[in-house]
């Protein structure tokens, strides 16, 4: 794994923390402290923050070790849409759907969910696209 692997890494790592940030800490932080029993305090999520930076850190890693895996010879920036867009499809909007399923979670809040993760996943992957061109 080469330097540009790992500062790809890196680079995706803090645009998807500032990301989350954006959609969840700040954006549906309401969404989420009218349902305490669903998610946890802000001051009872501090205690888990750790996890979260693993769980953004190994997302990273995979994240640019399979686009480098499956990129073609065609224009980066498409790529990056269309990878953001797959993993959207493969792992985000899956997993919200199955919260929304097992969980009782307001339609629109969902909603909210996946439609900002996806735009989030599409500007990952032309993050990612276009570092590694």
């Amino acid at each position: 794994m080469t330097k540009r692997f790992w500062l790809s890494v890196v680079v995706l790592f803090l645009v998807s923390m500032g990301l989350d940030f954006t959609i969840h800490g700040w954006h549906l932080h309401g969404a989420y402290q009218a349902l305490p029993a669903l998610f946890r305090s802000d001051s009872d999520g501090a205690h888990y923050f750790g996890w979260m930076l693993l769980a953004h850190a190994l997302m990273a890693y995979a994240f640019v070790w399979v686009y480098l895996k499956g990129r073609e010879a065609k224009p980066w920036f498409g790529q990056g849409l269309r990878f953001g867009f797959l993993i959207a499809v493969l792992s985000l909007i899956p997993t919200y759907l199955i919260y929304y399923a097992v969980q009782p979670m307001p339609a629109p809040l969902v909603e909210a969910q996946i439609l900002l993760g996806t735009i989030a996943c599409l500007i990952e992957g032309v993050v990612v696209a276009g570092m590694n061109r």
